[in-house]
């Protein structure tokens, strides 16, 4: 027979022997009250009803106290070892006069079942605390980082260590921008997103792609990867920011040399293209009272070829400065009603030999500008013969340059030509991005958009492109005037130089 079975037997024991007792003590009432007392009906009946009463009172409660008492004690025993209750004795089993077998088995249980999960509780907290008890963690073959809310490193895995070429240990405890020197292709950075999470976001991820890291030995090839991160805010734990690194230094890295042939294999065309082009203007002014019409016009296309060829060889080697973080910007106060007269002006024979004409419009009130001169002239010249190759049959494209409401001067550069494809949109300014449709038909690199876009980034500012299919395109960019520049110089912020984590837009432009 089992415990259980034997508290049922007790259980039933006991209520016959209750039931038996107030059976007995109505014929006693009522023996009493008739042989003793010679009382008639009614004071018998009233006699009898005041000992049911009482007898309904006494042993129900006599019962309840006696019925209940495993309960008590197995109720005893788990405020015990509550932590909240924790000064509860522990319950006296000598005591217990229904069921002891039964309860002594349930409280044994409670004690082992308390037990354990003393034990679990301690290991997750050895966990929490320290993440190299973590298998998952520990093991994961992609290199790994974790952050607290201060953007410094509490854990990496050996991978990260080997990835490095490093102890992982050695990385605890340092900010992760002193650890990992990541430069990025765009201006979407690992610390912009991170802010950001942490203003607006509880929970957050991000991916990058052909993410590149300097390493700490010079003579070491940089690293490139891709980067997922996970933003956790206010971890319990500490673990506020998880950073994962999946390597692709091989692909991307073939990529990088391939850019830095086709920058050596260009340069060495800078001295006869500019040789070329001082013949080129020599012998323009020679003939430039010629008779023969065809021969001046010979003379134009020979002249706009090389600046075509000039501004490749140029987009090349800056794209290249870009990828080496090598591009340097220096920025000065420009009246950029000038700059764009002057860019306008050395573009024009570039259009005219596709019989366009360029038309500038600039409104009265634009304010000076914080540009370097020779890099914000390459965007005006990637911009507009852009929108030259891409005229079609029209025959103008308008420049306009106004200050926009919240006092920023934008400048937008519109053709009326073939357009662009709603799905080539999202691509544009992407490095090498060129839409199939007109690969064939019109020539180019597809760097240009990508140079413009990291040298306005620099700039602080926005670029953006509005196109539809058959009726042009109006590309569009934004710069801060220099008032404000100087106002943020004069607050305590130098305005010059700007580090690769986020406090610029693209990561391989320094401001100066």
């Amino acid at each position: 027979m089992n415990h259980f079975e034997k508290f049922t037997d007790q259980v039933r024991n006991r209520l016959v022997e209750v039931l038996l007792i107030n059976n007995l003590l109505v014929l006693a009432d009522w023996w009493v009250g008739d042989q003793l007392l010679h009382l008639d009906g009614y004071d018998m009946l009233a006699i009898m009803a005041v000992m049911s009463l009482l007898a309904l009172t006494v042993l129900p409660w006599l019962s309840t106290q006696y019925l209940t008492q495993p309960l008590k004690l197995v109720w005893q025993a788990i405020l015990h070892i509550a932590p909240d209750t924790a000064n509860t004795p522990a319950p006296d089993l000598k005591k217990a006069q229904l069921g002891r077998e039964l309860v002594a088995s349930l409280i044994s249980h409670v004690y082992q079942l308390a037990s354990v999960a003393e034990n679990v509780e301690q290991l997750s907290a050895k966990r929490g605390t320290d993440l190299s008890a973590d298998f998952i963690a520990a093991s994961l073959p992609l290199p790994m980082l974790v952050l607290d809310k201060n953007e410094n490193i509490v854990f990496t895995n050996p991978a990260l260590g080997a990835y490095l070429g490093q102890p992982s240990t050695d990385f605890r405890g340092q900010s992760v921008y002193t650890v990992l020197d990541m430069s990025f292709s765009g201006d979407k950075t690992f610390t912009r997103w991170l802010k950001h999470a942490e203003a607006f976001q509880v929970t957050a991820s991000q991916t990058w792609e052909r993410v590149r890291i300097r390493l700490r030995d010079e003579h070491r090839t940089p690293r490139f990867f891709d980067l997922a991160a996970y933003y956790n805010k206010n971890n319990p734990e500490g673990f506020e920011t998880v950073l994962v690194l999946f390597d692709h230094t091989l692909q991307y890295g073939q990529d990088e040399q391939a850019m830095s042939f086709v920058a050596l294999a260009v340069h060495e065309l800078r001295t006869p293209l500019t040789l070329l082009r001082g013949y080129i203007e020599v012998f323009d002014e020679e003939l430039s009272d010629a008779a023969d019409p065809e021969l001046r016009g010979f003379m134009r296309k020979m002249s706009a070829s090389a600046q075509q060829l000039s501004a490749f060889v140029n987009n090349i080697l800056n794209v290249a400065r870009v990828e080496d973080d090598q591009l340097e910007l220096h920025l000065h106060e420009e009246n950029w009603g000038e700059i764009l007269r002057a860019a306008v002006a050395d573009l024009s024979l570039r259009a005219e030999v596709r019989d366009i004409k360029l038309e500038l419009q600039l409104a009265p009130d634009l304010p000076s500008v914080a540009v370097d001169r020779v890099s914000i002239y390459e965007v005006i010249s990637n911009l507009v013969d852009n929108a030259i190759k891409y005229s079609g049959d029209s025959h103008k494209i308008v420049i306009h340059a106004y200050r926009t409401q919240d006092n920023m001067v934008e400048t937008t550069v519109e053709d009326f030509g073939v357009g662009i494809p709603l799905s080539a949109m999202p691509n544009l300014f992407d490095k090498f991005y060129r839409h199939h449709r007109n690969r064939a038909q019109i020539g180019g690199t597809g760097l240009g958009l990508y140079l413009c876009k990291s040298i306005i980034g620099a700039h602080h500012g926005h670029i953006w492109v509005r196109s539809r299919e058959g009726e042009g395109s109006t590309f569009g960019f934004t710069l801060q005037p220099y008032a404000s520049l100087a106002a943020d110089k004069k607050s305590g912020d130098n305005g010059i130089v700007r580090s690769p984590h986020g406090w610029i837009k693209n990561h391989s432009l320094y401001r100066r």
